[in-house]
C-alpha cells in the first residue's frame, strides 16, 4: 500500500468513525427539537399566518447561515446545485413544513405530529424506486411505530377538519419524496446545502403566503415572535442541518424515524408548557413507538 492510499484509507476511516458518533447526536436533536416545534409553530400561529410564518422563519434563518459561511469563504453553490436544492426546498419547506402549518390552524400540535408520522412510511415506499429497499428488520420496525402512532391517539382528539387531514398527507409525502430524492442528486456541500434549501423555501412560502391573501400581522405578540425566533434557531439552524447530515450519512429509513418519536415528545412538552393531560393509550403508544424505533435503527446499523 502506497502514502497516497494509506492516507485515503485514514481519512475514510476518520469520516467513518465521525459519522458513526454525529449520526447519532444528529438524531437525537431530531428527536427532541423537532418535537417541540409543533408546538411552537402552534403559539407562533397566534400572530402570524402560516405560510408567512414559515417563510419568515426560513428567510431569516437561510439569510443568517448563507451569510455567515459566505464570510468564512464557503463556495456558493453551482446553477446545479440551485436547482436542485430549490426542488427540495420547495418539497421539504414550501410544502412539507408550510402544510403543517397550515394544518395546525384547524387541528392540535399532536394531531399533526401523529400525521407527520407517515414520513417513514413514505420514504420507505419511494427509496424502492432508487434501490433503498427496507430489509426484514426495517419494515417490521415500521410497522411497530405506525401501530404505535394509532395507540398514542386513541384517547386523543381526531375531529380535524378533512381538509387539515389532506394537508398534512400531502405535507408528509413531499418531505419523504424530496428526501429520498435529494440523495441522488448534485447537492451543495454541508451547511451550504441547509442555508440553500431554506433561502429557496422561503421563496416559495412567502409566495404561496401573500398570494394566498396572507398579510405579515401589525402587532405580532411578545409570545407569538419568541416562538418564531425559536423556530428560527432551534428548529431551523440547528434542527434542519442536523436532518440534513443524517440523510447524507443514513439510510432515509433511519434517517425520518424522527417523526416516529416526534408525537410523544409533542405530547410531552405539551403537558409541560401548555397543561394537556396525558392516559394510558398515550404512555402505551410513545412506549410502542420507541421501540419500533430502536428496531429500525438496530436494522440499519447492520446493514451499514
Amino acid at each position: 500500500m502506497n502514502d497516497a492510499t494509506a492516507l485515503a484509507a485514514h481519512g475514510a476511516a476518520n469520516t467513518a468513525d465521525r459519522s458513526r458518533l454525529l449520526v447519532p447526536l444528529g438524531l437525537l436533536s431530531l428527536y427532541v427539537l423537532w418535537g417541540s416545534t409543533y408546538l411552537g409553530i402552534r403559539f407562533a400561529l397566534e400572530s402570524w399566518p402560516p405560510f408567512l410564518l414559515a417563510g419568515v422563519r426560513f428567510l431569516v434563518a437561510g439569510t443568517l447561515l448563507f451569510g455567515y459561511l459566505r464570510l468564512r469563504g464557503v463556495a456558493a453553490p453551482t446553477w446545479r446545485q440551485w436547482r436542485n436544492a430549490a426542488f427540495v426546498g420547495v418539497l421539504l419547506l414550501g410544502l412539507g413544513n408550510g402544510l403543517v402549518c397550515f394544518a395546525e390552524q384547524r387541528v392540535s400540535s399532536g394531531i399533526a405530529a401523529v400525521a407527520v408520522a407517515s414520513v417513514p412510511l413514505f420514504a420507505a415506499l419511494f427509496g424502492h424506486r432508487y434501490g433503498h429497499r427496507s430489509n426484514r428488520r426495517e419494515t417490521l420496525g415500521l410497522l411497530i411505530g405506525f401501530a404505535g402512532v394509532i395507540v398514542l391517539n386513541l384517547g386523543g382528539d381526531l375531529s380535524g377538519s378533512r381538509i387539515a387531514a389532506l394537508a398534512l398527507l400531502a405535507a408528509a409525502a413531499a418531505w419523504a419524496f424530496g428526501s429520498v430524492w435529494s440523495k441522488q442528486q448534485d447537492m451543495p456541500a454541508g451547511p451550504m446545502n441547509t442555508a440553500a434549501q431554506m433561502l429557496c423555501g422561503s421563496v416559495a412560502l412567502l409566495l404561496m403566503g401573500f398570494g394566498g391573501g396572507e398579510r405579515l400581522p401589525a402587532h405580532p405578540t411578545l409570545h407569538a415572535n419568541l416562538a418564531l425566533a425559536y423556530l428560527v434557531v432551534f428548529g431551523s439552524l440547528i434542527g434542519f442541518s442536523a436532518y440534513l447530515y443524517v440523510l447524507k450519512h443514513a439510510r432515509p429509513v433511519l434517517a425520518t424515524s424522527y417523526a416516529y418519536v416526534n408525537p410523544p415528545v409533542a405530547v410531552l412538552f405539551g403537558m409541560l408548557l401548555a397543561g394537556e393531560r396525558i392516559g394510558l393509550p398515550e404512555i402505551a403508544g410513545m412506549a410502542i413507538i420507541l421501540f419500533g424505533v430502536a428496531a429500525i435503527t438496530l436494522a440499519g446499523q447492520k446493514r451499514a
